[in-house]
């Protein structure tokens, strides 16, 4: 196996990554099986994850204790066969940092006490220093490094631009996206200006994520779907690549993958292919397959069943698992399996809070079983 050598500054020793299954999937590098991790793998539906919230008193208090927000990302890893672990942390911790209130209402998810209203709120917004501004996030990578012991990689993320700028000028979650599509087409000057002062924010972000220990990053796209063709190329994925341009791709002597993710992206997967990231992440609507023979061996892929398999019995679990690696694994030019090289496996995206606790067990044992070298 390919041996990775990190330094973990703070102990003042060399430790060696045991299980690089991950990186190396993103990279399109052979692997011994195809490595797993789930999107919302730390969460609710785990009961352990329930009273570490229960201890903190709310969301934000639990992601702003470094302490805790390891504890919980390192409980899914205690049950299960994953091959990452992934920063407890929110997508909306850079509007927060810059100022707008971010607070969670029962039932109701995130919203801002102080939305962006006009083009002056937004020339006001600055670029954090996450070493200040967000010390608890980059504080809470180094302790999931240090507690990791070079067991498996530390996946950092922040929200793309436009998912970031569409809870900043809606001020909560949206189904229309009204007020920030009402921006686009009437003013798009001023949502370029937002959308680029935001691409900045996310790479420094991510940068200090990187220099704390993080050994993969991953952008995620929540509501770049919901935008029409140009508009996507125009608003979303452009910033992105911005982004991209900015991230400091080597550290500890190796590349440092980047993983774009837009839920509800499928129409446009050549065109991510071709953002300067290393892997695209595909929800439950793409066939691996097709998603494969589009991108070819430009990027790796990640994904996708649909999260309400893990309701399924035993059987209905495995079947979608062996299903999905099947898809990825033709290849349509050679009719020859290829289930090594270049998927990690996952959700199409975050893992439902009431599922079975027993049944990401199965899914990621009939993954190894189906994808294990013989």
């Amino acid at each position: 196996m390919l041996k990775i050598w990190l330094e973990i500054t703070n102990q003042g020793h060399t430790l060696e990554l045991k299980n690089d299954l991950y990186l190396r999937a993103l990279l399109r590098e052979p692997t011994e099986r195809t490595p797993a991790w789930m999107m919302r793998q730390a969460g609710r539906y785990l009961p352990e994850y329930r009273e570490i919230r229960a201890q903190a008193g709310d969301f934000m208090s639990l992601c702003k204790n470094p302490e805790l927000a390891c504890e919980v990302t390192l409980q899914p890893l205690r049950r299960y066969n994953l091959d990452a672990a992934i920063l407890f942390s929110d997508i909306l911790t850079i509007p927060d940092a810059l100022g707008l209130g971010l607070y969670f209402s029962q039932g109701e998810g995130p919203h801002f006490e102080r939305p962006i209203t006009s083009l002056a709120d937004i020339e006001r917004l600055g670029i954090i220093d996450p070493n200040t501004d967000l010390q608890y996030v980059i504080k809470a990578v180094e302790t999931i490094k240090t507690n990791l012991q070079g067991s498996v990689p530390l996946i950092g993320f922040s929200g793309s631009p436009w998912t970031l700028a569409t809870y900043m000028v809606e001020g909560k979650s949206s189904k229309q996206f009204t007020k920030i599509k009402s921006l686009m087409y009437s003013q798009p000057s001023v949502l370029h200006k937002l959308l680029n002062k935001l691409a900045d924010n996310v790479a420094v972000y991510l940068n200090a994520q990187i220099a704390a220990g993080a050994q993969a990053v991953m952008i995620f796209d929540t509501w770049g779907g919901v935008l029409a063709h140009r508009e996507y190329l125009a608003f979303s994925l452009s910033y992105m690549e911005k982004v991209i341009s900015k991230l400091t791709r080597q550290a500890n002597g190796r590349r440092v993958p980047v993983t774009v993710f837009t839920k509800g992206g499928g129409l446009w997967l050549e065109h991510i292919a071709g953002s300067g990231a290393d892997a695209v992440g595909v929800d439950w609507t793409v066939n691996l397959g097709e998603a494969r023979s589009l991108v070819g061996d430009k990027v790796a892929i990640q994904g996708n069943v649909d999260p309400s398999i893990l309701y399924g019995d035993r059987e209905t679990i495995r079947n979608n698992v062996r299903l999905a690696v099947s898809d990825y694994a033709l290849d349509y030019s050679q009719n020859e399996p290829a289930y090594n090289l270049g998927h990690v496996f996952n959700l199409g995206h975050g893992i439902h809070q009431d599922i079975p606790v027993e049944a990401p067990a199965i899914m990621l044992e009939a993954l190894a079983e189906f994808t294990a070298k013989k």
